[in-house]
C-alpha cells in the first residue's frame, strides 16, 4: 500500500497513524542496517522485521478504513443538508448557565444574520432571569450543516456574575446539539412508539396560539427522547415540526451507533458529536475564547458573542491545530 505520510500528517483524522507508520519505518531501517553489520543476528532480525511487518499492515489497514470513512463523510457533506435543528441547553451553573445559553443561542443567531440563513425559534423554556433552560431553533441556508457540524458538545464560561458579591469567577456550561434535516431517511417511526401531549403555547402568536392547545409534545417511548414545538400558529405545524425533529434525533442515533464501530480508530478525529464532549471554552477575564480539540485561541469575546465566529468555525472546519494557551 503507497501511502503519503506527509498527507496523513495534515489530515487530524490520520497525523497519529502517520507518526506510528514513521516510527516503523525507522525501525525497520534500524534492524536492516544491524543485519547488514552483523549477519549471524539473521534469526533474530527476521522475526523483528516480520513483527514490524505486522503492525504496519494493521496501521495501513486503519489508516484506510479511516480515509474510506472520510470520503463517506465528504459525500454525504456534498449533499450536505441546507437545514438543520439547533439545541441549547443550560448545564451546570444554575442561572448563570442559563442566561450563557442564551448567549450561545444569540452568537448562532447572529453569525446566522451574517451568513444570510434564516432562523426560527421552535421552543424555547426560560429561566427566571430570562435566559435558557433549553431551547430550539430551525435554521435554513446554504452550507449551514456543513458549516456548523462541529459546534456539538459542551460549551464552557468562565466569569464573575454580576450577582456575585465577592469577585470570584465562576464556571459554568451550556450543550450545543446540531440535527442535520435531511430529505431521505433510512428508517420508519412506529406511531405505537411515541406519545403525544398537547398544550397552550405561551409565545408569540397572536391570541389563537394561548388560546387552543397548539404546543406539541412527543416521547419516543424506546429511546426516551422528548421533542417540543410551540412556535407554530396551528397544531398540525407545530405536530409536523416536531415529527421532523424527533426523525432527526432519531437519525444522529443510528449514525452515532454506526460512528461507535469505528470509534478506536478515529479517537484523534475533531468532535465526536457527543453532547458531553467540552469543545470550548469561553473566558471573560482573558477575553478569550478557546477551542479545546484544536489547541487555538482567538480574542475579542463580545465580537464573538455578536456572531463573528467565522475564523472559529472555518479553522475547525479545516482541522487546522495550534498551541492552546493556558486556563
Amino acid at each position: 500500500m503507497s501511502l503519503d505520510l506527509e498527507e496523513l500528517k495534515k489530515n487530524h483524522n490520520t497525523s497519529y497513524l502517520a507518526s506510528v507508520l514513521e516510527r516503523l519505518a525507522r525501525e525497520e531501517a534500524e534492524v536492516r542496517e544491524m543485519l547488514d553489520s552483523d549477519e549471524t543476528l539473521h534469526e533474530m532480525a527476521g522475526k523483528e522485521l516480520q513483527l514490524i511487518q505486522e503492525e504496519k499492515e494493521r496501521t495501513e489497514k486503519q489508516v484506510q478504513d479511516i480515509l474510506d470513512k472520510d470520503k463517506e463523510a465528504e459525500d454525504k457533506l456534498n449533499e450536505s443538508p441546507n437545514e438543520i435543528v439547533l439545541e441549547v441547553r443550560a448545564g451546570a451553573g444554575g442561572d448563570e448557565a442559563s442566561l450563557f445559553a442564551w448567549e450561545l443561542a444569540h452568537m448562532y443567531e447572529k453569525f446566522s444574520e451574517i451568513e444570510g440563513w434564516q432562523w426560527k425559534v421552535n421552543y424555547e423554556s426560560k429561566s427566571d432571569l430570562n435566559g435558557y433552560k433549553e431551547a430550539s431553533f430551525e435554521i435554513k441556508g446554504k452550507d449551514v450543516f456543513k458549516k456548523l457540524r462541529y459546534e456539538t458538545g459542551v460549551h464552557r464560561v468562565q466569569r464573575i456574575p454580576a450577582t456575585e458579591k465577592n469577585g470570584r469567577v465562576h464556571t459554568s456550561t451550556a450543550s450545543v446539539a446540531v440535527l442535520p434535516i435531511r430529505k431521505k431517511v433510512n428508517f420508519i417511526i412506529n406511531p405505537a412508539e411515541f406519545d403525544m401531549e398537547y398544550s397552550r403555547s405561551g409565545g408569540k402568536g397572536g391570541q389563537n396560539v394561548n388560546k387552543v392547545e397548539t404546543a406539541v409534545r412527543i416521547i419516543h417511548i424506546p429511546t426516551g427522547l422528548d421533542v417540543r414545538s410551540t412556535n407554530e400558529r396551528s397544531q398540525l405545524a407545530n405536530r409536523e415540526k416536531a415529527m421532523m425533529i424527533l426523525t432527526a434525533k432519531l437519525q444522529q442515533l443510528e449514525e452515532e451507533k454506526e460512528a461507535s464501530k469505528h470509534a478506536g480508530i478515529r479517537k484523534n478525529q475533531i468532535g465526536t458529536g457527543d453532547r458531553s464532549e467540552k469543545i470550548r471554552t469561553y473566558n471573560f477575564s482573558q477575553d478569550r475564547v478557546t477551542d479545546h480539540r484544536i489547541k487555538k485561541s482567538w480574542h475579542n469575546l463580545p465580537k464573538i458573542l455578536e456572531g463573528e465566529i467565522g475564523d472559529i468555525i472555518d479553522s475547525i472546519n479545516s482541522g487546522v491545530v495550534g498551541d492552546e494557551e493556558e486556563e
